[in-house]
């Protein structure tokens, strides 16, 4: 997982929960006027897919150089029947939310609905991939690895979630959800169990495993029997790619989505068709994919010790491995074990969600908030401060220097370097993260912008029994049991039982992690980046008790909207270079072929192609849905070329090599499927180069190559 070292950086989880009347068991094939208005809808978010940083690892040389799956925001909309009521359920495949993009989206949204779309009934969740592009962030702390705030990468999220809520919103159908609820096995292993074992005994021995291993699904039909998508809940960080990948890709859970997606959408491109299969974060924070465990990159041995360090090298030798050859191969591992799983659950769901809608949401200052333990007990949260910890990175991806795990006790080295600086912490702030050491006194530090937010979003919304609560950060295990299990009381206590509370993560605004005050108190990475303190979870699990109960009594009208977040007037603040004109080498053209294909593969092969190319940024920032490539085959019959595979295939992937004097190379590589037609094929490819007359705005080009055909043979 992320290499958050000193440069910085971390994650997010969603919280989901459910609502009034009971469920009823009916075949979802059947037909039937329709509990609910449903809308589904999908769309591209890529943004630019080379030499902007990639967001999760906070690994300053992990830029982009490429892409080997798109990026799409997905839209749910649920409404009842007379319309008088909405929930909207958006999870992208970026690394998290950030309050700016969140921001941003419901003003688009307002300009073009009014109040029909608002803060309180629109979702935003991240599915946490660590491989999509940085740079859409305001507070201070993630402009240090996303290389500041980056226009094209922001608006790139921003107009594929409003497209995606669009298309949900054109495509409204009389329609029925289902929920179901399933084990995935060996797809998960908990990354800090030294950690979870602080927790209490009594609590530890209710559970059967240190992680979530249950999937949540909702299914919906449309009373045509229109099969229209899903949503998945479940907790796994995606970083099956680790820090050393460079091309952007949604990971093992957007596997899982294209699976399901290109399983439904039968005979389509990714990408296309109607059927939209959302695999959504949840309590993630301590969960990771890499089953192998942590070793010793340099010996073998295992570090599965409190602070994953290796006897020679320390803890940046200290990584966990997934299951498959490579990370490309772990991947697709999981997130066929997720799809799997998710298939089953789809074809058994038969209880039926039924009730009316409710949102709830507040924004809260998470750094000022009084938690009442019982009659005569008060704490508080804390100013944000990320601990040492945080430094040593994840056994998922390490940190930078000598930083380990459960560090109680900070370095005096680094703590002089911080105090010349950025400033010493305060001490109220260091005695109220007790026993966390101090890296980054971030609520203390303002300049040019504050760098961590103060002001949170509180969310919660429930579709009939379904209560969806939007965490904004990545909670551990144990914090989610709680927190779904505090929430459901609350509904109970009110005389609305029976509620299926899911917690959906990296939602609305990131805020690092949320530990137990157990976990907290050895500090490893999860703990040291829980920002507001010991008590944070507390104040989380009395924040969403106040909703819950709020739409429990029908008082949701009475709650106060907290103090509203900043929106710093920043357009675009960034270190990323500007995109120089392009060039061809001399006696080429943009798209001509530099190494041509073979004349003959087999399946298993990789028929590879490499082209004359230009920035690939060009295309981001001058069309807003561009594919670089495309896999074709000969038809005979027509005597015409058909697209079989694109840039958003599993099979392909799309190397940019950049040179010198403004010269770039574009490599396709086709990873053949065993299940490939023998034929004739070509490999094209589609860029746009950038010219700056003098004294004149840049213009850009469009172009494009085509490979020699060659011949797949049968087996």
């Amino acid at each position: 997982e992320q290499t958050k070292h000193v440069q910085i950086f971390s994650h997010s989880v969603i919280l989901a929960s459910i609502n009034f009347q009971p469920t009823s068991t009916q075949n979802p094939s059947a037909g039937g006027s329709g509990s609910y208005l449903i809308g589904v809808g999908r769309a591209d978010c890529t943004g630019p897919v080379a030499e902007i940083p990639l967001m999760g690892f906070a690994k300053a040389d992990q830029v982009g150089g490429g892409l080997l799956t798109r990026l799409y925001s997905r839209a749910f909309i649920v409404a009842e029947p007379g319309d008088s009521k909405r929930v909207v359920f958006v999870s992208a495949d970026i690394g998290m939310v950030s309050q700016r993009l969140r921001l941003e989206v419901l003003k688009a949204l307002k300009s073009k609905y009014g109040e029909l779309y608002r803060q309180d009934n629109v979702i935003l969740s991240g599915t946490h991939t660590h491989s999509g592009p940085a740079g859409y962030f305001q507070y201070t702390l993630f402009w240090i690895t996303s290389k500041g705030l980056i226009r094209p990468s922001l608006q790139a999220i921003v107009n594929g979630i409003v497209k995606s809520i669009d298309i949900a919103h054109q495509n409204m159908k009389k329609g029925r959800l289902f929920i179901n609820r399933g084990t995935v096995e060996n797809s998960q292993i908990n990354r800090s169990p030294y950690s979870y074992l602080q927790n209490p005994a009594s609590e530890r021995s209710r559970y059967s495993s240190n992680t979530d291993k249950e999937m949540v699904m909702l299914k919906m039909v449309a009373a045509s029997g229109q099969e229209l998508g899903l949503i998945s809940w479940f907790a796994v960080h995606p970083v099956s790619m680790n820090n050393t990948n460079h091309l952007v890709n949604s990971d093992n859970v957007g596997y899982a989505s294209y699976l399901f997606e290109q399983e439904k959408n039968k005979g389509m491109l990714p990408g296309e068709g109607s059927f939209v299969a959302a695999f959504a974060s949840s309590n993630l924070g301590d969960v990771s994919p890499n089953t192998k465990g942590p070793f010793c990159i340099n010996t073998g041995d295992s570090c599965d010790n409190p602070q994953s360090a290796c006897p020679i090298g320390g803890a940046k030798m200290c990584m966990a491995m997934g299951p498959g050859a490579d990370m490309f191969d772990s991947t697709r591992i999981i997130g066929q074990n997720i799809y799997l799983k998710a298939k089953e659950m789809y074809a058994n769901a038969s209880q039926e969600i039924t009730g009316p809608l409710s949102s709830a949401h507040q924004w809260v200052n998470m750094s000022d908030v009084s938690v009442e333990f019982n009659a005569t007990h008060t704490v508080k949260t804390c100013k944000p401060a990320l601990g040492h910890s945080f430094a040593a990175g994840t056994i998922d991806g390490v940190g930078a220097f000598n930083f380990t795990q459960g560090a109680v006790q900070g370095d005096p080295f680094w703590d002089s370097i911080r105090d010349q600086l950025l400033g010493e912490p305060s001490n109220e702030t260091q005695a109220c993260h007790e026993p966390k050491p101090i890296l980054f006194s971030t609520g203390e530090m303002t300049r040019p912008h504050p760098w961590h937010p103060d002001i949170v979003d509180i969310q919660l919304a429930t579709i009939g029994s379904l209560a969806i609560v939007a965490v904004p950060g990545e909670l551990t295990t144990m914090s989610g049991r709680r927190l779904r299990e505090a929430v459901r009381s609350e509904f109970e206590s009110h005389g609305t039982s029976g509620m299926n509370v899911v917690i959906a993560g990296l939602c609305n605004v990131y805020t690092h992690y949320i530990t137990t005050y157990e976990e907290y108190q050895v500090q490893r990475y999860e703990a040291a980046s829980t920002i507001y303190g010991p008590h944070t979870l507390s104040a989380y699990i009395q924040l969403y008790r106040r909703l819950a109960k709020a739409i429990a009594t029908h008082t949701v009208q009475d709650l106060p909207s907290g103090p509203e977040p900043p929106l710093f007037n920043i357009t675009s603040l960034t270190l990323v270079p500007t995109v120089g004109a392009d060039n061809a080498p001399p006696n080429k053209t943009f798209g001509d072929v530099l190494q041509e294909a073979r004349k003959q593969y087999r399946a298993g092969e990789v028929a590879e192609v490499t082209f004359v190319s230009a920035n690939p940024r060009n295309s981001a920032e001058n069309a807003s849905e561009h594919n670089f490539l495309t896999v074709e085959r000969y038809i005979n019959v027509s005597g015409t070329w058909h697209a079989v595979h694109n840039d958003a295939s599993w099979e392909t992937r799309f190397y940019w090599t950049k040179g010198s004097s403004g010269q770039s190379n574009a490599t396709v590589e086709w990873h053949i499927p065993s299940a490939t037609e023998p034929g004739i094929y070509r490999i094209r490819y589609f860029g746009h180069y950038k010219k700056k007359p003098i004294f004149q705005p840049a213009v850009f080009y469009p172009f494009e190559g085509t490979s020699s055909v060659f011949e797949i043979l049968s087996l």
